[in-house]
């Protein structure tokens, strides 16, 4: 599983991570503003850029298990009905 978080950018990840979360959300779990999360998610290139905060794969890793256990629970309501 690590491997796909190192193949996949810091974009992607917020993107699949922010289906069932707000930027708001990852801001606080990073410590950061929502600022820099938007700026981090930019497109390499555009000018107001800004390198992804330090440690960001861990904190996305722990909301992603957080969110996917979310998920399973809603699963098994579901396929309980």
């Amino acid at each position: 599983m690590s491997t796909v978080w190192h193949t996949m950018d810091f974009k992607k990840a917020t993107d699949e991570l922010m289906a069932g979360m707000t930027r708001a959300e990852i801001a606080e779990a990073l410590g950061k503003s929502e600022a820099t999360i938007r700026q981090a998610r930019l497109d390499e290139g555009a000018n107001a850029r800004r390198s992804p905060p330090p440690g960001w794969e861990a904190v996305l890793a722990k909301l992603a298990k957080q969110r996917a256990a979310q998920l399973q629970r809603l699963a098994d309501r579901l396929g309980a009905a």
